[in-house]
């Protein structure tokens, strides 16, 4: 008797290939994304981490058609939602796709909301534009979105403005006008940004629980490493505009491909109570995107850049399955490289 064959694997919601992006000053021409490729699947939580610049919220931004053009431009690259390009546009079969197949949650709630309109009226009018519905049945769903998104007394606060929320239920308002349409990809945005840790547990928590019940993929945003071993399912680190390392949430935590990884987990705070506990920060700053470096962008910060680290940019080395760095120590050609970022990765040990 043979044994059944496993299910095949389905294709990814949304599959991004060389995405480039620029912007045109009068300083000259910033290329703030340069050659980012990645892919989500239904169900799977991809977070895209990083410093502050490095082009993360300007990559999902060019995705979603909000980024000004001009001055912005979109030099290259495809965005296949579905098996359909939405790179450069904002309609699929004459409808738009913001809002009602891709959902996004921004990073400061409060700018993102209309003042002069109520919370129950700005969500019911996503419902009205994407779906057709009457303002009638829009408002009634949009009092359960927001007892969805877990905020008490939701009929009476639908009735209420954003100055009379709080940040923590002024974020639950836009994840509930996110998915009012159930949309298959939610982008977050630093979702958690400003808000206390209990809050942020619970941001969270709601999150998981809403990709749970309807298999939501999520594309989470984010420069707080904690938040990405709690939601993340894989892992994109960004630096300088480029992808330079992609792997599970394990292979980021415990076997960093890339030195800029490692960086960042050192920065991280620790309770392992064996650790010493001191913040290593990543010494030096970012490459100026008005004229990146030919080789590395990594390299001037790198303890371990080698002369050709300067001079080439590295390919992406695959080091396990669906992991790979762009990083020369994995080349066959630099001796015990891999282990340098194996030994750089491992936790030092508390003083005696």
């Amino acid at each position: 008797m043979t044994a059944p064959a496993p299910p095949a694997k389905q294709p990814p919601l949304l599959t991004v290939e060389n995405l480039q992006v620029e912007f045109e000053t009068y300083g000259g021409t910033v290329q703030a994304v340069r050659g980012v490729s990645f892919s989500v699947e239904a169900g799977k939580t991809l977070a895209i981490v990083g410093e502050s610049g490095c082009g993360k919220s300007v990559t999902v931004q060019a995705l979603m058609g909000l980024v000004p053009m001009p001055p912005g431009r979109l030099k290259s690259g495809t965005a296949e939602l579905r098996g359909r390009n939405i790179l450069g546009t904002s309609q699929i079969d004459g409808l738009d796709f913001r809002g009602r197949e891709i959902g996004m949650i921004f990073q400061d709630p409060m700018t993102s909301l209309n003042p002069t309109m109520t919370i129950g009226r700005q969500i019911a009018e996503t419902l009205e534009v994407h779906l057709g519905w009457s303002r009638k049945k829009a408002f009634a769903r949009a009092i359960e979105l927001l007892d969805m998104a877990r905020i008490p007394e939701a009929a009476q606060r639908a009735k209420q403005y954003p100055f009379e929320f709080s940040g923590g239920m002024l974020q639950r308002a836009m994840i509930a006008m996110a998915i009012a349409c159930e949309p298959a990809i939610l982008i977050a945005d630093e979702p958690t940004t400003a808000l206390d840790v209990t809050i942020q547990a619970q941001v969270l928590d709601l999150l998981g629980d809403l990709q749970r019940e309807h298999g939501t993929a999520i594309i989470l945003i984010t420069h707080d490493l904690g938040v990405v071993a709690r939601m993340a399912d894989e892992v994109a680190v960004m630096y300088a505009g480029q992808i330079v390392e992609r792997g599970s949430v394990d292979d980021i935590f415990y076997r960093p491909a890339h030195p800029y990884t490692v960086g960042l987990r050192a920065a991280m705070p620790s309770n392992n109570p064996d650790a010493e506990h001191r913040l290593l920060p990543i010494e030096g700053s970012p490459p100026d995107l008005f004229s990146p470096p030919a080789g590395c962008a990594y390299a001037a910060r790198c303890p371990h850049a080698m002369r050709i680290c300067s001079t080439h940019e590295p390919a992406p080395f695959v080091v396990g399955a669906d992991h790979y760095g762009k990083c020369w120590l994995h080349h066959e050609k630099a001796a015990g490289g891999a282990s340098m970022i194996a030994a750089a990765a491992a936790p030092p040990e508390k003083k005696s």
